[in-house]
């Protein structure tokens, strides 16, 4: 007789289920720290850009949306944490500067790794 008997099934399911337990919170901690390690270079890339434009033009921006247009960015930058590419908190200038985006902040909730809230990323 050919085939497996369910006790053969049983043990094999037992093992796998064992791997996943202990793969999948290891999984899912490698996806959150490749979420806040994108964000923070998607943050200094943005900034970046921001100080290239005041450089370049003597103002700052008046959206992240003129940074595309005039090729400082080739798109909105995206906050992985909170899933989004248009919730950006926006900082403005000083007083007396033109423009009304001086620097960006994460609109994502919670804290990252290194105990900070995203917020003040």
């Amino acid at each position: 007789m050919k085939g497996f008997t369910l006790i053969e099934l049983l043990v094999v399911l037992s093992i796998l289920g064992m791997l996943l337990s202990l793969s999948a919170p290891r999984y899912f901690q490698s996806v959150d720290n490749s979420k806040e390690t994108v964000l923070a270079e998607n943050l200094r890339i943005a900034r970046t850009a921001i100080d290239h434009f005041y450089a370049d033009c003597g103002r700052y921006p008046e959206s992240l949306e003129e940074l595309v247009s005039r090729r400082y960015l080739r798109s909105l930058p995206v906050d992985p944490v909170a899933d989004n590419s248009t919730e950006w908190t926006l900082i403005a200038p000083p007083p007396r500067a033109d423009g009304r985006v001086a620097d960006l902040k994460s609109r994502a909730h919670g804290v990252g790794r290194n105990r900070q809230p995203y917020a003040q990323w």
